[in-house]
């Protein structure tokens, strides 16, 4: 069970030089709006190949932040790859770009942030980069870092605090 809030968090590691906060950019997703995890990182622009590789993983208390340009051209998860996520063990996931079947992503019990929702469907195509440093939403997010977040917003540290 989760226990925590990023105000908190914040309140109690606020002089910390390692605390990242996140600028309010995202949205809200999915039936778990609360969920933290070590960070693993994609580099993607408007494909998805690379993303349903890393859900289609089992993993434990890891969080994936991708890194998707921004892009508000296309959505880079649909509903059945949340599902996968979910299947896997992912506890949530951090978009700096677009998803879709939001609908359907909601009834899933995983935390989703994303920019926005798209329609569209992205061109199937491998590219792109893992577990690399992924900077946006004034963040440097780094593969083991540590991931928290809640209504309130996303932070990140180096390690998890005690």
């Amino acid at each position: 069970m989760i226990t925590f809030t990023t105000a908190a968090l914040c309140d109690a590691h606020s002089a910390e030089i390692d605390l990242q906060i996140a600028e309010p950019i995202f949205k809200s997703y999915g039936a778990n709006p609360v969920f933290c995890g070590h960070i693993s990182t994609l580099k993607v622009f408007e494909n998805d190949e690379l993303l349903a590789q890393a859900l289609a993983e089992k993993v434990e208390n890891r969080v994936l932040v991708v890194d998707g340009g921004g892009s508000h051209h296309c959505a880079i998860l649909n509903g059945e790859m949340a599902k996968t996520a979910l299947e896997n063990g992912w506890q949530g996931l951090v978009i700096y770009g677009c998803i879709r079947d939001s609908a359907a992503i909601d009834q899933l019990p995983i935390g989703i942030r994303a920019l926005h929702t798209h329609p569209l469907k992205c061109p199937k195509k491998v590219n792109g980069d893992r577990d690399v440093l992924v900077s946006f939403a004034g963040v440097n997010f780094r593969k083991d870092y540590y991931l928290y977040a809640d209504a309130d917003g996303i932070i990140v540290f180096k390690n998890s605090p005690s």
